[in-house]
């Protein structure tokens, strides 16, 4: 990474060939799409190559760090999605069509629900946070996580019991629906 960080494009390359597959396999199951995870998966090695590797040793595998940027890149594309699917909606008239007041309580009730989670997860400490990432929201498995992370599985294991544990002590009654 320090030769990535000084713009060696062959240890850069070699970065690339290591972490694209499961770059492209968290981008995949966050978006759904293929021509959509590869974009993901381009924008977020662009901008580890442009921004000079800011990666620090402490805070994680490398490993680690290029699927946050990646998690982060897909969580963008799919909000830009959701608002372009709104924009043509909007533009064709479709939400005319769908009864409001019923759209939007069920919205706001999710979009309150989202962010105690995304607010729960929040507190947690990286490590746990990652793997529960990881597996709701990438819907990955305990063994490709802990293949990912480079880490036992066992240790996957406890970091998503002890996060959700967590999680379950903030949310109450909404975590019993979420686990």
């Amino acid at each position: 990474m320090q030769l990535v960080r000084r713009g060696d494009s062959a240890a850069f390359e070699i970065v690339y060939e290591r972490h694209a597959t499961a770059a492209f396999s968290l981008a995949y199951r966050m978006v759904g799409n293929r021509n959509a995870a590869e974009d993901v998966v381009q924008e977020a090695f662009l901008s580890l190559w442009r921004s000079g590797a800011r990666y620090d040793r402490n805070r994680g595998s490398v490993r680690t760090w290029i699927l946050g940027i990646v998690h982060n890149r897909a969580i963008d594309a799919l909000r830009r999605s959701l608002v372009h699917d709104r924009r043509r909606a909007s533009d064709e008239g479709i939400e005319e069509r769908f009864e409001a007041k019923e759209r939007t309580e069920v919205e706001a009730a999710r979009n309150d629900e989202a962010r105690e989670v995304h607010a729960a997860l929040k507190t947690l400490p990286d490590e746990q946070c990652k793997v529960i990432e990881l597996a709701y929201f990438g819907g990955f498995s305990h063994s490709e996580i802990a293949d990912m992370l480079q880490t036992p599985i066992g240790t996957v294991k406890g970091r998503m019991r002890l996060g959700l544990e967590k999680m379950r002590g903030q949310l109450g009654g909404l975590a019993e629906a979420w686990t």
